[in-house]
């Protein structure tokens, strides 16, 4: 079944908001759990509809963070999490005081998901954005059977594996991070492939591409060894070709607080024992 069409990207802002910009122009999205949290924000802030923010504020964990920019994709309103969940590594420290100041002196870091194009073995095509990534997962007990071309050139003629992830930067500390797949810097314009569990060839442990790189799966014996494709929440069941590329068009700009910047996260996460 295709996605509803994904939107283009508005001009950046060019400029960092000042306080007098900020003030009574904060919209707030949040988790069930975080409610209370939201309400006493609004009734200190104020509240505007998103579309008429400067900054939206989501109160949650990080996946709530990755569903807030779905939802504002191609808006380009600036997003400023505060971790009301677990483990909140795109999230800012939940403070209720000096909200406005803290979104006036924050670092942004501008963000470009992956554009998912998925052919299903009926022959329909859908496309989706992966903020964080777009991974290949095996539907049965069967392992799957990849062919692996990049920029139209064939890599690997065969990958036996569970699947494999081709993770943005921003996204190579979560999924990829998990498969044992390199963390990526925000500003290397590089796209980390990392294989799940593969079987042959044995010893590969995935690849390092340019950002701008255009990675073809195809699926070997769909039928026998059924194979699923999704771009973060989007799936699509039994694909048999997924096209994956970095998609410059679409900018989602996050806000963090200057001394715990998304780079040096990424940067300090390599360092973590």
């Amino acid at each position: 079944m295709a996605c509803p069409p994904i939107p283009t990207a508005a001009p950046l802002p060019e400029t960092q908001l000042t306080v007098q910009e900020l003030a009574g122009r904060i919209a707030f999205r949040a988790t069930e759990a975080a409610e209370v949290q939201r309400e006493a924000l609004v009734a200190r802030y104020g509240e505007v509809p998103a579309e008429e923010a400067a900054a939206v504020v989501a109160l949650g964990g990080d996946g709530f963070m990755l569903e807030t920019q779905h939802r504002l994709l191609g808006r380009n309103i600036p997003i400023y999490g505060m971790n009301c969940g677990s483990v909140g590594f795109l999230m800012n420290e939940y403070r209720e005081e000096g909200l406005v100041e803290r979104l006036a002196a924050a670092q942004a870091a501008m963000l470009h998901p992956l554009r998912m194009r998925a052919t299903g073995a009926d022959g329909v095509l859908t496309e989706a954005l992966g903020i964080n990534d777009v991974y290949l997962l095996r539907e049965s007990r069967q392992a799957a059977k990849l062919r692996i071309t990049v920029d139209g050139k064939v890599r690997l003629e065969e990958l036996i594996c569970d699947g494999i992830i081709v993770s943005t930067p921003a996204g190579s500390t979560a999924y990829n991070l998990s498969a044992h797949g390199p963390i990526v810097p925000l500003g290397a314009n590089l796209l980390p492939m990392t294989p799940i569990s593969a079987f042959r060839p044995r010893r590969w442990r995935g690849a390092l591409l340019p950002g701008e790189a255009v990675v073809v799966f195809e699926v070997l014996e769909g039928e026998k060894r059924p194979v699923a494709a999704a771009a973060d929440s989007t799936e699509v069941r039994d694909v048999r070709r997924v096209e994956v590329r970095e998609d410059r068009s679409v900018a989602l700009t996050m806000l963090f607080d200057p001394d715990h910047g998304l780079s040096e996260r990424i940067i300090a996460e390599q360092f973590t024992v």
